[in-house]
């Protein structure tokens, strides 16, 4: 097999049942959780393009920026205080995620996600009433706590209550709210800009509080899902909560396979010890790899650091929000490709032209912006210009929209089996976090040192990870949840590492049968 798209075709199994409203709700309110990422994401980058607040919590960035334009344009917003209070909300997310997978193991997901929401909400409340550094980078911790929290939670939530045949659709719903985040952050950091008096910021920051309402609120309502409730013994609410789900009695051979996974989970006394086993080589590998090179794309860089970058290549305070605005419009329009095909084009399609079309894109900028601005840093960018970086820059994020953005989060949360399911997710958020944290901390820095390199250099790692799909990733379009292992032993690479035939669980459910 050249490639990775291995997967099996051994009667591959379907179970009854079909798309309900009450599921439709269910993942429409969890998928919430996604508003907290999103909105940070856009949020930090456009405050700290605000002169006011600039002026009153990072002075020397300021000074720095007020300089005559002749001044190297790369390297005015280096500094470590300012990174250290965008990346410090990853940082938190990465130590939260551990906690969080405990959590969400013993109490359930609907828990999970409701303290992430509370957190958050005193984060936004921290940083909206913020007096000095101290109290913004608190703040920013919390809500850092509650992205941990969420991002943890949420796409094992969408991925447990989802039917199989369109598990992809529901699940990126969290990737769709994350972009309808981003997007509202970028109009509201547009138009607090202009409040004159200088204090638009606070209700930049403040606001955060609207989407950890409507988490935590939402999260009240919710139902746990069948696989929560038989991991923790509550097997007739689980039939239950099964049967309204997927809208039929027939849940038997589904309530079968989760009470096989759950009895598996039971034997397993620490899971993250599990999950360095060598049967769950491929499971590791993709919970390591795939956050770690979603992150790589650089994506974060454009989104939250998008009106500073903006600003950096020439473009005026309200020039570089707005365009901020229109890279968050392409975000969330083209996430509503993904939402269309993911299941009747499957993961690996849409992963493989994203990335190439990604590559395309950064070297094409990174080119744009070596051809005016070289080595010195030092041009004038005229509007036409202007247009055909911004351009590149939407190409660019509309092929992350409808590939490694929603499925870097997808991807992973279905093809981990139940007894490891909370701990892998947790290492998929760790991972996540610690490049999200480490990016954003040396973002500035490296734009500094590497220029118009820096785009090549996210390139070069969109190459790689193209590659790494092209022969390493197996589909996993249409596949129940708990069948998911047997895509590994059929796979050319992967199947060196699990038992023959695949998993103990599908030969408990085949007794069953």
């Amino acid at each position: 097999m050249a490639g990775g798209g291995g997967g099996f075709n051994d009667a591959q199994k379907q179970y009854p049942g079909k798309m309900t409203i009450f599921v439709f709700l269910a993942c429409l309110v969890a998928s919430s959780g996604g508003l907290i990422f999103g909105y940070d994401i856009g949020i930090s980058g456009g405050v700290t393009s605000m002169d006011p607040f600039l002026s009153r919590f990072f002075p020397t960035v300021y000074a720095k920026e007020r300089e005559v334009v002749e001044t190297n344009q790369y390297c005015k917003f280096d500094s470590e205080l300012l990174t250290l209070f965008t990346s410090s909300l990853y940082l938190a997310a990465l130590v939260a995620s551990l906690f969080a997978g405990y959590i969400t193991k013993k109490c359930g997901r609907r828990v999970s996600m409701l303290g992430g929401g509370l957190i958050f909400l005193l984060g936004a409340i921290l940083n909206g009433f913020a007096q000095n550094v101290a109290m913004l980078i608190i703040g920013r911790i919390f809500l850092g706590i509650g992205v941990g929290f969420s991002n943890q939670a949420v796409p094992l939530y969408l991925s447990e209550m989802a039917p199989a045949k369109m598990r992809g659709m529901l699940n990126i719903s969290f990737q769709l709210m994350i972009t309808i985040g981003i997007l509202a952050a970028n109009l509201i950091n547009y138009f607090t800009a202009k409040i004159s008096g200088g204090w638009g910021w606070r209700i930049s920051l403040g606001l955060a509080a609207v989407p950890a309402v409507i988490m935590a609120g939402g999260s009240i309502f919710l139902p746990d899902t069948p696989n929560s409730l038989v991991a923790r013994g509550r097997e007739q609410e689980a039939r239950a909560m099964l049967r309204r789900i997927r809208g039929t009695d027939d849940v038997g051979l589904e309530f079968d396979d989760l009470v096989a996974a759950s009895e598996a989970t039971k034997a397993i006394a620490n899971p993250w010890r599990t999950l360095l086993e060598r049967r769950y080589r491929p499971q590791l590998a993709m919970a390591l790899l795939i956050p770690t090179l979603q992150q790589l794309t650089g994506i974060n860089v454009v989104m939250f650091y998008a009106p500073v970058l903006f600003k950096t290549i020439g473009f005026g305070g309200t020039a570089s929000l707005m365009s901020a605005v229109i890279t968050g419009v392409v975000n969330m329009g083209a996430t509503f490709v993904s939402i269309a095909t993911v299941d009747r084009l499957g993961r690996r399609k849409l992963l493989l032209q994203g990335g190439t079309q990604m590559i395309l894109a950064q070297f094409v900028l990174g080119t744009l912006i070596a051809v005016k601005f070289g080595t010195s840093g030092v041009a004038d960018i005229s509007r036409p210009y202007a247009i055909g970086v911004v351009f590149c820059i939407c190409v660019f994020v509309s092929a992350f929209a409808w590939s490694w953005g929603p499925l870097g989060w997808l991807v992973p949360s279905e093809i981990f089996p139940l007894e490891i399911r909370s701990a892998a997710q947790s290492a998929v958020v760790v991972f996540n976090m610690i490049f999200t944290f480490a990016i954003a901390q040396i973002f500035l820095m490296l734009l500094c040192r590497l220029k118009f390199g820096l785009f090549y250099f996210f390139g070069a790692w969109e190459v790689v990870m193209t590659l790494f799909v092209y022969f390493f990733l197996p589909e996993t379009k249409g596949i129940p949840i708990e069948e998911m292992d047997r895509i590994w032993a059929s796979h050319w690479y992967w199947k060196r590492f699990v038992d023959d035939g695949g998993n103990r669980k599908v030969e408990l459910t085949s007794r069953a049968v």
